[in-house]
């Protein structure tokens, strides 16, 4: 597309975590930007704040005058978006130009050294610890982020000079397949979004398909233990990581635990990197950076420069993220919302704090994830000695029959378990006296998040 005309953008779901960095970089090229999002939070208000205006109405006559020219305008929505979108179809029906967001991060890649994360966990973490160790570098880049950095509280990083763009690449709707990576990395290509491929043999082979996009003299870099076979041509160099797999081409050893973070070696194909400590704490951050490390290396990021810079890293909002730590007491919040996310994440909780009581609250989001997961979720939350379970976080979906928290509820094998609404889950933590307290989830979890912390502060 042809952006010398355009003057001005407008997102139908800005308040996304990946579409508020896309707006956040429009404003930033001198764009007029705003959008539409149904409900305020906190990355709404930090963009209103920084001169975006944002409507929570679905309201076609809000939309203001600067944002009705067919030829100047460009918009950008989520999938996530209904197909009976208002403001959405006007924009259809009046032939403007209409691009999902990974159409417009696609064009992105094209343009400049995509570095692109995949996977059905990890990438959020992965990506935005690779920006950082590049940033930190003579390297540097630019980066779109799915979280928000500790380091630098934003999920949009700006370059002036480096050529590399460090971005998520989403699998839901199969929105990687339109990028284009210099260099890819996949951290995991587990059985997710169901209801968009059916089966977990059409999420595998779709995972094949964006790794088959990687650019001539580009690079591809998987975890060893994913099980498929990526296809890619003579001209792309593939590579393999793994936390301790000593088959893989990247490999961590002399894995030491000191004072709750971990350091380790990296091993690489031509040399041994040594001493390298990890900032965030768990062992699930140990593998991430085994892959963060792994890429930086691949572009040019220097071995002291990996060493000097990852003990700084300060991890991502909502990602393995301390609100309470005490003596007494320790909140950890966390946005995992997969089963396997949830069995990492749980295992590395115990291992920082293997005499503790552990005790979690999870809200599941989706039906079609509860759906298509109530067993394997009930397997990873029996992992924790008391569980809390919220009711399901509906996101974009409407309800199915028959699917509720209770299908988990009736699976897990625990002696204490509790079924909760949001009201009553201060009083239910607060029965529970827990020591270590595991909240996870990817809804609206994050709000209540916040009154537990004060509450208990």
């Amino acid at each position: 597309m042809d952006f010398s005309k355009v003057k001005s953008v407008y997102f139908i779901g800005i308040g996304g975590i990946g579409m508020s960095a896309l707006a956040r970089y429009f404003k930033a090229m001198g764009y007029a930007v705003s959008g539409y999002d149904r409900t305020p939070t906190l990355l709404t208000t930090e963009m209103e704040k920084e001169g975006i205006l944002i409507y929570f109405e679905d309201n076609v006559s809000l939309i203001t005058e600067e944002y009705k020219n067919q030829i100047s305008t460009l918009i950008v929505y989520t999938p996530a978006v209904p197909g009976n979108h208002l403001q959405l179809n006007y924009f259809k029906e009046h032939l403007f130009t209409v691009k999902k967001r990974s159409e417009v991060l696609g064009l992105l890649t094209y343009l400049q050294k995509g570095i692109c994360v995949a996977g059905t966990h990890g990438k959020t973490t992965v990506s935005t610890m690779i920006a950082y160790l590049l940033k930190e570098s003579a390297v540097d880049c630019s980066a779109f982020l799915g979280g928000v950095s500790q380091n630098y509280k934003t999920n949009l990083l700006l370059a002036e000079a480096s050529d590399y763009v460090v971005l998520e690449a989403d699998e839901y709707d199969r929105s990687f397949l339109r990028l284009r990576p210099y260099l890819a990395l996949i951290t995991s290509a587990d059985a997710d979004h169901l209801d968009i491929y059916g089966d977990d043999s059409h999420v595998k082979e779709s995972f094949c398909e964006f790794a088959a996009l990687v650019k001539p003299n580009g690079v591809l870099l998987t975890k060893k233990e994913i099980d498929l076979t990526f296809k890619v041509p003579d001209e792309v160099k593939h590579f393999s990581y793994s936390l301790n797999n000593r088959s893989a081409d990247y490999y961590a050893e002399n894995l030491q635990l000191s004072n709750g973070l971990y350091q380790f070696d990296l091993h690489t194909p031509e040399r041994i990197i040594t001493n390298i400590r990890v900032g965030i704490p768990g062992l699930v951050n140990v593998e991430n950076a085994v892959g963060a490390c792994s890429a930086a290396h691949l572009v040019g990021v220097a071995d002291e420069e990996i060493r000097a810079s990852l003990p700084q890293f300060k991890g991502v909002r909502r990602r393995f993220d301390y609100r309470i730590k005490r003596d007494d007491l320790v909140l950890i919040d966390d946005y995992a919302h997969h089963p396997e996310e949830i069995k990492a994440t749980v295992k590395s909780v115990r291992a920082l704090y293997p005499h503790k009581k552990l005790t979690g609250v999870f809200q599941p989001h989706l039906f079609s994830r509860t759906n298509d997961f109530h067993r394997e979720f009930a397997e990873s939350l029996s992992l924790l000695d008391d569980l809390i379970l919220l009711d399901i976080y509906p996101a974009r979906e409407e309800p199915i029959a028959g699917v509720n928290a209770q299908m988990i509820m009736n699976l897990v094998q625990l002696p204490v378990k509790i079924l909760s609404t949001k009201k009553e889950l201060i009083n239910n933590i607060k029965q529970l006296k827990p020591e270590v307290l595991l909240m996870m989830g990817a809804g609206d979890i994050d709000k209540e998040i916040d009154k537990v912390v004060e509450d208990l502060k």
